[in-house]
Formats: structure tokens, sequence, C-alpha cells
């Protein structure tokens, strides 16, 4: 009996933790860390008030966001700004709902970014991780032929490297048909996908970018004539927590974000989109107003390296893919302003592909461009790669299982360095190359 009542009191001390949880269905995520401010992202099951808690680890002072209420109007998504944070610091955080707090079974921390300008030290080492094409099945919804999603443990693998950015490449989420026609079918797709349990433990402690591609944005290759572009982008920016959305002025989803001695220029290659099938050759990929703004960043950016992030692949004469092979007039008319304003440092990243390969286009006069293409995650692989042209491949770079990229900054100041590094779905190391800063100028 005193057995009984022992577990009985267990259960009830318990079980408001547990109705806690409930309340929670996915997140939190950390989204756009600087040196004085951190975003915080989590969606819960029904309306809520929701707030968190942080502390630098090295003191125990404590700051609280804004309780924010959170209800239908946002999908039940919620984004706290930490506002008392100072440069350099770790900072582990909190999340309350209707002011319990939420427990989880992995470490939920962010790191502010340093002042590293004007100092007598070299600039930090730092790692960004890159991927794409993330398919999560659901029942009921599923191929004849079974999920197309699979190896789930690739995000875990992610999360064990403990990058200090990751930057999805888009095709975050897969929309289908059941999904894309209308407003309720997109943001339960997001929220499914978001709710994948392997990826909570990455959302909380890396900070967390994207830009979109034409399966988070609409149907498969859809572009600037897809009538529900509205709701796909309100979906976008409620889910991620980018420091900025239509930096070209317009209602489109580019922005960028600096890492250090990096920028990133975050392109959206579908709002203004020319359909693939379009008989002209001055059909748009990015648009003439996004490309100007693309040039316009790059030259006054003081960053060592660029790296400028699009959906389609830049580099390749493979027709067949939806890429800027498609497109040439305006990719030759960005590849000549990079060459004409003399700008240095600039790496593209893309994804898209199924398959993740480095390419390499020579210019004259000046140093090659490369584009580091990265995925899938969980989507279907495309296993027949190596067999595909492009001409612009680096040999020996195709790789056509399911990976992630890290790309590495460090080295000492004006002799950086980018380590690129292809692991497959448990973390293992597929290929690395380098290419210093002296190659970028």
């Amino acid at each position: 009996m005193v057995q009984f009542l022992l577990a009985l009191a267990l259960i009830v001390s318990t079980f408001p933790s547990f109705a806690q949880q409930s309340l929670l269905r996915s997140g939190p995520m950390v989204g756009h860390v600087d040196m004085r401010e951190a975003t915080l992202w989590l969606q819960t099951t029904t309306d809520a008030r929701v707030r968190a808690t942080y502390r630098d680890s090295s003191s125990a002072r404590e700051y609280k966001t804004q309780t924010i209420a959170v209800n239908a109007s946002t999908n039940h998504t919620v984004k706290m700004v930490c506002d008392s944070v100072e440069p350099g610091r770790t900072y582990t955080y909190d999340v309350y709902i209707n002011d319990k707090k939420c427990s989880f079974a992995y470490p939920t921390r962010f790191r502010s970014q340093p002042i590293w300008k004007y100092r007598s030290t070299d600039p930090p080492t730092m790692t960004v991780a890159l991927g794409s094409c993330v398919y999560i099945n659901e029942d009921g919804f599923e191929r004849s032929t079974g999920g197309y999603g699979s190896d789930y443990e690739i995000l875990s693998a992610i999360h064990a490297k403990h990058p200090d950015v990751m930057l999805w490449l888009g095709d975050n989420t897969y929309l289908r048909e059941p999904d894309w026609n209308s407003r309720s079918g997109i943001f339960k797709r997001y929220s499914h996908t978001r709710a994948t349990p392997l990826l909570q433990p990455l959302l909380a402690s890396t900070a967390h970018y994207a830009i979109w591609d034409d399966h988070d944005f609409g149907p498969n290759d859809a572009d600037r004539s897809w009538w529900g572009r509205q709701h796909t982008r309100d979906a976008f920016t409620q889910f991620w927590c980018n420091p900025v959305y239509g930096a070209t002025g317009g209602n489109d989803v580019t922005g960028s974000f600096a890492v250090i001695d990096v920028d990133v220029f975050m392109c959206d290659d579908r709002t203004y989109r020319g359909p693939d099938n379009r008989r002209d050759s001055l059909r748009p990929l990015l648009g003439e107003m996004q490309v100007q703004w693309l040039i316009d960043a790059l030259t006054t950016s003081t960053a060592t390296f660029k790296i400028v992030a699009v959906g389609s692949q830049f580099l390749t004469d493979n027709k067949r893919k939806e890429s800027f092979a498609r497109m040439p007039v305006e990719r030759q008319r960005i590849i000549d302003l990079i060459t004409e304003q003399k700008i240095r440092g600039v790496l593209f990243v893309s994804g898209d592909i199924h398959a993740s390969e480095l390419s390499k286009l020579d210019r004259a006069g000046t140093y090659p461009l490369y584009e580091f293409t990265c995925s899938a995650l969980t989507a279907g692989s495309n296993k027949d790669i190596a067999n595909q042209p492009n001409a612009y491949r680096v040999a020996g770079t195709e790789y056509g299982e399911h990976n992630f990229g890290i790309i590495t900054v460090s080295g000492p100041a004006k002799a950086r360095s980018l380590r690129l590094t292809v692991y497959d779905k448990l973390g293992k190391e597929v290929w690395t190359r380098e290419i210093k800063e002296d190659e970028l100028k």
C-alpha cells in the first residue's frame, strides 16, 4: 500500500510537467543572433501565454522576454526577442507556457556574436552547416510507392557537429497536392515538418536562417505565376527568424546576415522567376530588382567572404535541371557585374538537385567563381549524379546519398580560409576542399 501511494504521488507530482509539454508543438528554435539581440521561436498547440528567460553562463543574473499571447492569427507560432544580450557570451534559456517552465532532455542555449573588428586578436573560427530538401513522411498522404523521406538521423548528425549557424537552402518542407491549394494546408504541412522529434535538439542550440525553393513556395517548379505565393510567404516568415525579409523593397523573402567576417546574401529564386518553358531568352530568375540589390550589397560589403545563397544551382550547364542554365542571360549578367565591380571573396551555395557537388568557373584575369551545392537531407536522393552533365563540376565532389555540408571559416586576419566539407547521413566525412582568401581576390 505504501509503495502504491508513493507511485501515485510521483505521478501526480510530474503530471504538470507532462501537461506542460503537451502545449508545446515544436521548438524552441534559435533564430537570428547578433551581438546585442537574439530571437527565439516556438509553436504551441493552442492559445497560450509564452515567455522566455535567459542568463549568461558566467553570471547568475537572469533576463526575460516580454510575455506574448499566442493565438491562431499566427498559427500559434511566436518569436521572442532577447534584448539584453551582450557580445561574445553563451546564454542558456528556458521557455514558459502559461507561466510553467518546459523541460528538455537537450541543451537550450545560444552564443551571441563577439566583437572582433579593430582588435589585436584574429577573427575567431566559425562554422556554417548547410542543407536542403527535407521531406518528412506523413501517414495518409504518401505515394503508393511509399514515403519519400528517410534517414532522419541525419538531423542528429548535424547537431552533433555543433555548428554556429545552420543555413537551410530551400525545400525545407515539401508542400504536396493536399497542402498547397489552401492556406490551412500550407500551415499544417509546415507545422508537421517543424515538429519532427529528431529536429528539436538542433533547433534549440544553433542559430537558424533559411531561403526557400519551389517546394516551400508552392508546387514543383513553381514560378511567379503561382497564385498562392502570399500564403506561402506568410508561412515562411512565421516559421523562420531571418533578420529581414524583402530587402529589395519588394514582396519577396530576400535578406542578409553577417557572421564574423562572412556576409551571407539570401536570394529569392521564386517570386520573380519567369516560367521555365517560356520561349524567350530574357526571362528572369532573380529579376532585375533583386540582381541590382545583390550587386549593390556585394559591392558595399567589406567581409572577407561573401556567400550568395540561392535555391537554384548557379554554375551548371545541365538544362534538364531547374537551374540558371535555363536563364543564361541573367546568369551572365550577374557574373559580368561581379567581374566589372571587382567584387572579392564570392562563393555561391545552393541546394535543389538532391545531390552535392562543388562547381568552379574560371574567369580570365580574375579569380574563379565556386559554388557549393548541398542536397538532399531526407528527400529522395539523386544517386545518378555522376552520370549527369555539369562541365563546371570539380572532379570527385559529386555525392548522391543523403548528406549535409559544413563551411568552416578560420585562420589569421588577411589569411583566412574556407574549408568546405560534405558529410554523410551519420556525420562521416565524404570529401573536403579548402579555398584560401587569396584565391578569391
